[in-house]
């Protein structure tokens, strides 16, 4: 009788972007701190605010970051310097993540969440998404933020996975693709918004629908 050994298959993910729909709960905030303003051109400065005071203090919890953020764009109302944080318990996820995470766990693989964020905010959103996950780290454990490689560092020592047999999938380009093809990883980009970049992950999908697909093409079972 020939016995055929299964070795574990790690998914990665970023929540924010990837699986939770970030872009959709900040600009409504926007939209409701700041109703005359332009929405989109606020949320585009809070791209370029949020990395900037992750990457000068490391150690502040996520929460922390998103209220200085949301700071530098003025005064808001009494009471309402915590909006971001409030409101992302909230934040819905993308249609199609939770068939698509559930089939990938039928298929045999083990997921885990890499994210910039805290334990009570991570924990909150995964109960959105409702699918089990295997491994969650989190910035404000670890004390650093995408796209520095600590993240992926902790998922190792915490699992052993092997490296050949990890993919990692992710919406953002700066904090995730760019340091998994750094460290020689599979990846997968999640590009919901037609964006282009010079660097090329793996394998580019507009949304999660057809992700298990492309996993087990990438790693056999």
């Amino acid at each position: 009788m020939r016995i055929v050994l299964r070795v574990t298959r790690w998914a990665t993910f970023d929540c924010y972007g990837t699986l939770i729909d970030w872009n959709g709960g900040i600009r409504a905030e926007f939209e409701r701190l700041w109703p005359a303003e332009d929405a989109d051109e606020l949320l585009r400065r809070y791209h370029e605010f949020e990395p900037e005071v992750e990457q000068a203090e490391p150690g502040l919890s996520y929460r922390e970051v998103m209220r200085r953020v949301l700071a530098r764009f003025g005064e808001v109302a009494a009471g309402e310097d915590d909006a971001l944080g409030r409101a992302l318990p909230g934040w819905a996820t993308f249609p199609e993540v939770r068939e698509a995470l559930e089939r990938a766990r039928g298929r045999g693989w083990r997921l885990a969440i890499l994210s910039n964020t805290d334990s009570d905010l991570i924990e909150a959103s995964k109960a959105t998404i409702g699918v089990p996950f295997d491994e969650t780290v989190v910035a404000s454990e670890i004390g650093s933020y995408k796209p520095a490689p600590k993240h992926w560092e902790e998922f190792y020592a915490r699992t052993a996975a092997d490296p050949a047999r990890h993919v990692h999938v992710a919406q953002s380009m700066f904090h995730d693709i760019v340091t998994a093809n750094a460290l020689g990883l599979l990846s997968v980009w999640i590009n919901r918004r037609g964006e282009r970049y010079d660097t090329a992950p793996t394998r580019e999908l507009p949304d999660l629908t057809g992700l298990p697909e492309v996993l087990d093409e990438l790693v056999a079972p």
